[in-house]
């Protein structure tokens, strides 16, 4: 058996739990640093530990602790990951800047420039306000990836310190364990996996499952757990056999089994509709071997010991995964008949799979210059490359989701090499993975040596071949086609740089068209001062730069009129009524129950009788969606205003003589596609696993995911309330009929608003 050992991250129940304790904790992670770095900083890792608990001495976790824990215990794992003293040192620093009066300047001037730039970019954007939550937490994770960036280590720590918050998170508010929890499989789990810090990625999927399903959480450890020896006894009798064939063909190896963790068993029991005992693939065996030659000889043993899996064979040491992952997979059918997995690789590549991009040794050495390790990291900085010109935050995070959290398919170009691309990416994608240039050229593309429109997805195993001409070069319409952000970046910047002029006059254009949806003039929204503070906002110097960025796609018209929208109501904050309801059309009418005469649509998918492009407004007292029984109400200056025949604001009753003359006939166009939102509200004896449940159905049926509220009320109830993007009505009853299906869901009842 190999003497290598393998990397292990703390588990938590092994980390001092009281103040008194961080000092023994420091010195034994000092002692850590010395036996993988003997020439490390290792006094600037007390140093740092000293000034971070002088400026937290006063200040406590919620679990009633003294703060200096958290930042210890981050170091502790860091050094388990045998990061460099400047990583560890910026780990025991990470809150002081944010939570103390300590500044960037202060750590600068103590510690050095790297280890205040490190702090400063896993420090949260506090000082700005924030028109939503949503936006903050975009505004945070761009600032983390631009920092991220310049080095690698400010992720690492984010994660690092995500982990440890995951732990404690119950001493939190459960309001505030479903929201970080959801935040922690959405981004800090995929960003972990994507990393390859597999360790890492597996602990945050389980801690977040057992906040957002506790009850799957719970059933899954307890089935595991009542039949542990009886898997335990199948694992090792499979393992010694193993074991025993090793020892035959004389090469060194360690065999291990495990069983699978919590949450890919949940993945697993929701997209296979199974029961837990329903599945057969819970647990694997990993060999670990020195040589690559080692590896490929084990799976032939293993294939002449057991009967192999049809379609389940994946090489990843021929083709590793972009998170830098090699290993051979194959799934076998065992003794019993039951099938399992093996996992067979070197040690240096358990080493990677274990802990991905904190396994490299450039920063722990001081290696400077370019290394083997920038290639594979390529695609973060590609990835990167977007945030000089994604300014909206939508975008941003839009972009973010598919880059970097889509499964990668890979593609071949005709010479053989392997490109890696999200899932659902184009032949432009892959023209602007191959080169910038390739992409600007690029005239047309075959995919097996047949030609396919640009728009074509390429799958797995495709070879594709550009075509290209240099008298080409992109089309505006490409920006629709392709998927990702650094095939988007490329065209925007060809665009930013060729076409100023062009940029300039399609921006104004389309803010124009936007002004123009929305009801407002240039007049009322473009005032200088309002113009000023816009500018301010996005470093722009010019009004021609806000309209050129809007022009090639580096900022959406709908941002710059709601930015500009909203300063008017702030102007108008007293005329909240008038704003609503403004003056367009004088004459009255009165409701005539007609068959109605086929006219034209306006872009809300709404036919109003006797007025072609008329603007209509879907009123939100009621978010009226196709299907529904509608009514139309002409307004004072921002045209017609639908809403449900039900809503109470259209109760004639409690009308004027005036207002009942308003009302005017509209009905739904069937042959527009036009999405609309709609308000629910779930009621549930309690929250738990309730807002999962929601989640996945809603992406089950493709459902856009708009808004959400869940608290307890004043009975004990719980409430979640939901806005989502739907078609018709029709979309809407099955949307209800999915969720009132969920164990405990008590009631589902849609919303006025």
């Amino acid at each position: 058996m190999s003497e290598a050992k393998e990397p292990v991250i703390l588990s938590p129940e092994k980390i001092p739990q009281h103040a008194d304790d961080t000092d023994v904790l420091v010195d034994k992670i000092i002692g850590m640093v010395k036996g993988y770095s003997p020439n490390a900083n290792t006094d600037m890792i007390y140093v740092a530990y000293k000034l971070a608990k002088s400026a937290h001495s006063h200040q406590f976790r919620r679990s009633g602790a003294p703060y200096i824990e958290h930042p210890v215990q981050l170091a502790y794992i860091a050094a388990q990951l045998s990061l460099d003293a400047t990583a560890i040192s910026a780990a025991l620093l990470h809150d002081v800047v944010e939570d103390t009066p300590y500044t960037y300047e202060n750590i600068e001037t103590i510690f050095g420039k790297s280890v205040a730039e490190l702090v400063d970019g896993v420090t949260k954007l506090r000082k700005i306000k924030y028109n939503t939550r949503e936006e903050q937490q975009v505004e945070n994770l761009r600032k983390m990836f631009l920092a991220m960036a310049k080095d690698i280590r400010v992720v690492i720590i984010k994660l690092i310190d995500r982990l440890h918050n995951m732990r404690t998170l119950n001493f939190m508010p459960r309001a505030k364990q479903l929201l970080i929890s959801k935040e922690t499989l959405d981004v800090y789990a995929p960003l972990a996996h994507r990393l390859g810090m597999s360790k890492i990625k597996i602990e945050l999927e389980d801690l977040a499952l057992k906040y957002l399903d506790p009850v799957a959480y719970e059933e899954i450890r307890q089935s595991i757990n009542q039949k542990k020896d009886e898997r335990e006894k199948y694992i090792r009798d499979i393992m010694d056999v193993l074991r025993e064939k090793l020892d035959q063909m004389d090469i060194k190896s360690q065999v291990t089994g495990r069983a699978k963790h919590f949450y890919s068993i949940f993945r697993k029991m929701y997209t296979q509709n199974k029961t837990i005992d329903e599945l057969y693939d819970l647990f694997a065996v990993r060999i670990i071997v020195d040589t690559v030659a080692d590896c490929y000889a084990v799976l032939g043993m293993v294939h002449d010991l057991y009967t192999p899996v049809p379609m389940r064979f994946k090489d990843y040491i021929a083709m590793p995964k972009p998170n830098m992952y090699q290993s051979l997979h194959t799934t076998v059918i065992g003794p019993n008949g039951t099938p399992f997995e093996i996992q067979i690789r070197t040690w240096e590549m358990h080493r990677i799979a274990e802990n991905g991009i904190a396994a490299h040794w450039k920063y722990k050495e001081g290696i400077s210059g370019k290394t083997d390790m920038d290639s594979k990291l390529e695609w973060v900085r590609q990835l990167l490359d977007t945030q000089t010109n994604i300014i909206d935050t939508d975008d941003f995070f839009n972009t973010l989701k598919f880059d970097l959290f889509e499964e990668e398919v890979f593609v071949f170009t005709p010479q053989g090499k392997v490109i890696s691309l999200p899932a659902k990416s184009t032949v432009i994608d892959f023209a602007f993975a191959i080169h910038s240039e390739v992409g600007y050229k690029m005239s047309g593309a075959k995919v097996n040596g047949k030609i396919v429109p640009n728009n074509y997805m390429v799958q797995n195993g495709e070879i594709v071949e550009i075509l290209t001409a240099n008298t080409h070069g992109p089309s505006r319409d490409w920006l629709k086609i392709c998927r990702t952000s650094q095939a988007k970046n490329k065209i925007n910047q060809w665009f930013k740089r060729e076409r100023r002029d062009e940029n300039i006059e399609h921006g104004k254009e389309l803010i124009e068209r936007e002004l123009r949806r929305i009801g407002n003039t240039h007049e009322q929204l473009f005032k200088q001062e309002w113009i000023a503070i816009l500018l301010r906002r996005y470093g722009f110097q010019s009004i021609d730069d806000l309209y050129a960025s809007v022009g090639y796609g580096g900022l959406t018209a709908q941002k710059v009129v709601f930015r500009l929208r909203d300063e008017w109501t702030k102007l108008n904050k007293n005329l909240e009524a008038k704003k609503n309801l403004e003056a367009v059309y004088n004459e009255e009418s009165k409701t005539v129950q007609a068959e109605p005469a086929k006219r034209h649509a306006s872009s809300k998918g709404i036919v109003v009788k006797d007025i072609d492009n008329c603007l209509v407004r879907l009123a939100r007292c009621c978010n009226p969606v196709a299907g529904d029984d509608i009514v139309g109400f002409i307004t004072k200056g921002r045209g017609v205003s639908v809403h449900r025949r039900d809503c109470p604001n259209m109760n004639p009753q409690s009308m004027s003589e005036e207002d009942k003359g308003r009302f005017i006939d509209v009905w739904w166009d069937d042959e527009r596609s036009t999405s609309y939102i709609a308000n629910l509200q779930v009621e549930a004896p309690d929250i738990d696993g309730i807002l999962l449940e929601i989640t996945n159905i809603l992406s089950s049926l493709k459902i856009p995911f708009k808004s959400v509220n869940a608290y307890v009320n004043k009975k004990g109830i719980a409430i979640i309330q939901i806005g989502v993007e739907i078609r018709n009505t029709s979309d809407l009853a099955l949307l209800k009929k999915k969720i009132v299906q969920i164990q405990g869901v008590t009631s589902v009842t849609r919303l006025q608003n």
